[in-house]
């Protein structure tokens, strides 16, 4: 068995998804008999297909965004016989290094950034259907801000804000990176996957105090560190959120993933590039802080799920519908499929 494995499963951080959430699935059955629906959370975010729950549409979250907040982005449609064409478009109108991911997923799904021209054909030749190509955001602070709002409510909350850590070493003039992957605090954890991503690499020296970035996507799946920065949640950061979000409508419950140049500009709403807005699934990824506690994070767990059953309910009651049951097992089934 693979000694990062074995490693992984000392610490509830990487515990797999569906083990960690047990506990969780309970008091959804218990919100769902109250709401008299398992999929009152469909209701959370009008903009959004199953309340952004499942299988819903980024591209159509990103067009109701305010303009000065989106990167550079193009939506393609990508088939088996239009890679070359749909390559040539992309390098008309952006440079390398750049995004690209599918319309829909989660979870870091086939979010890679891309480098060069060949990575680019390798990608597009790999996948098909609607994607998303955005300028890659060279900005130093990347962070998750969870943000909900109760519908007919002028102020809303902030009730996770998460920093994150991109996977990382960095050389002491002696040893390779394969070993450096071996003894860093963090790379162990994911030795297995590193050494065959830069299997390639493996014999290189890093200079003394050289940082190098091993994964540029800034998901726990992937490696990222993530730390939580509840303490930087202030009013005036509320100020910005609150701003920006009245402005998307059918918007009320989820995480904004956004990077920006430095918490000045961040508290003075300048300069943010929000890459992603997440719905009804988004996490308080704070809770991944490797200092926090499992019982830490099930407390925060279930005030996260009850304030989305409060603004679900509230939007129900404003004659949302909610999704039948049948209707949800389906997207999620269908997501499934689209994800194999």
């Amino acid at each position: 068995m693979q000694r990062s494995f074995w490693l992984r499963l000392s610490k509830w951080e990487f515990l797999p998804f569906w083990l960690f959430y047990f506990p969780v699935y309970f008091y959804w059955l218990w919100l769902g008999i109250r709401a008299r629906s398992l999929v009152f959370f469909s209701a959370a975010n009008p903009l959004m297909e199953m309340g952004g729950f499942c299988g819903y549409s980024k591209s159509n979250v990103l067009k109701h965004l305010p303009g000065k907040f989106i990167p550079q982005t193009q939506i393609l449609e990508l088939t088996a016989d239009n890679v070359s064409t749909v390559a040539h478009t992309i390098e008309e109108n952006f440079l390398f290094p750049l995004i690209v991911k599918p319309d829909v997923g989660e979870r870091g799904w086939k979010v890679e950034k891309i480098h060069t021209k060949e990575e680019l054909i390798l990608y597009l030749s790999q996948n098909q259907g609607k994607l998303i190509v955005q300028e890659y955001i060279d900005y130093p602070l990347e962070f998750g801000v969870m943000y909900s709002r109760l519908p007919g409510q002028a102020k809303g909350k902030i009730t996770s804000m998460v920093q994150k850590e991109f996977l990382s070493v960095v050389g002491d003039g002696k040893s390779t990176l394969a070993e450096l992957f071996h003894h860093s605090k963090r790379t162990r954890y994911y030795e297995d996957t590193l050494l065959h991503l830069y299997k390639d690499e493996l014999h290189i020296i890093l200079p003394e105090h050289k940082k190098k970035e091993l994964v540029s996507i800034g998901n726990h799946c992937r490696g990222t560190t993530f730390l939580n920065a509840n303490h930087l949640i202030t009013p005036d950061l509320l100020s910005v959120f609150d701003q920006i979000s009245k402005q998307i409508s059918g918007f009320y419950f989820g995480r904004y993933d956004l990077r920006v140049p430095s918490l000045e500009d961040l508290y003075a709403g300048k300069n943010i590039k929000i890459l992603e807005l997440n719905g009804a699934n988004s996490e308080p990824a704070h809770i991944y802080d490797p200092q926090m506690s499992i019982v830490s994070a099930y407390k925060h767990l279930f005030s996260h799920w009850n304030n989305l059953f409060e603004i679900s309910i509230r939007n129900h009651k404003e004659g949302i519908p909610f999704m039948s049951f049948r209707e949800g097992l389906d997207t999620i089934r269908n997501r499934k499929l689209y994800n194999k």
